[in-house]
């Protein structure tokens, strides 16, 4: 499966923040999105992104006063990202290899989506479910 088509499957928005924004409103944006990460983009480019798991590391580090801060200080900014041409299975091996969850979807340079480990396992399970049903329709017409 494409990633093409795994987005047209689960959608192409992509919360983003820009690089300003405080660790405060990005943490009250991943909550009333219920989303575990944010792009974070400035000029229509992908400048880094920022997880859940970068936020509480600081907070661990530097303490309340992160809030304050912008994301530009937490934020990955070496992204790894992905085309819509490439496959599900090259995806999960790029995610696996680079301990990543959130995977920004690039078509042309420009941000068209973004693929979570959560919609991985999906796209597989799914791909396993049709593979069983046609294994089974193969057997009991054989």
């Amino acid at each position: 499966m494409l990633i093409a088509e795994l987005l047209r499957a689960k959608g192409s928005d992509v919360v983003t923040v820009r690089p300003g924004t405080t660790v405060s409103e990005l943490l009250d944006r991943l909550a009333r999105h219920n989303i575990g990460a944010v792009v974070v983009a400035e000029a229509g480019r992908v400048a880094g992104i920022v997880s859940e798991r970068d936020v509480v590391r600081r907070l661990a580090e530097q303490g309340a006063s992160l809030l304050g801060r912008p994301v530009s200080e937490i934020m990955t900014s070496a992204v790894i990202t992905c085309k819509t041409s490439d496959t599900v299975d090259a995806l999960t091996v790029l995610m696996t290899e680079n301990r990543v969850r959130h995977v920004p979807v690039l078509a042309a340079d420009a941000l068209v989506g973004i693929v979570s480990i959560g919609d991985v396992v999906k796209s597989r399970i799914r791909q396993l479910e049709l593979d069983r049903q046609q294994l089974e329709a193969y057997i009991t017409q054989g």
